[in-house]
């Protein structure tokens, strides 16, 4: 009987160290899982980040081109207020002249 006493002992301890062992695999596999969902979350920001990015640089260049358009508009609204004030003078130097027959 003593050769079969440790016999049953060894296979405990072998037991338990593998129980010990598989235990400890588990949990870098969850640990392993945590770190690829969370790079998968990142992953997932990244891609969301881009994303608003094209958004943003779209309303970037519509505003640019939008104030381009602004700067033709006043462009020409000068010019017909510089065209505006010199009828207004002309027809000043008119009433003037027109005064002047009437006398």
């Amino acid at each position: 009987m003593a050769s079969a006493d440790p016999q049953p002992r060894f296979g405990q301890s072998v037991k338990g160290l593998l129980s010990d062992k598989v235990g400890s695999c588990s949990g870098d596999v969850i640990a392993l899982t945590r770190q690829v969902l969370k790079g998968s979350r990142s992953q997932e920001l990244l891609s969301q980040a881009a994303r608003n990015m094209v958004i943003q640089e779209d309303a970037i260049l519509h505003s640019e081109d939008s104030l381009r358009k602004m700067s033709i508009i006043t462009t020409h609204l000068q010019y017909q207020q510089e065209a505006i004030q010199k009828n207004v003078e002309h027809s000043k130097n008119l009433q003037d002249q027109l005064r002047h027959l009437l006398k």
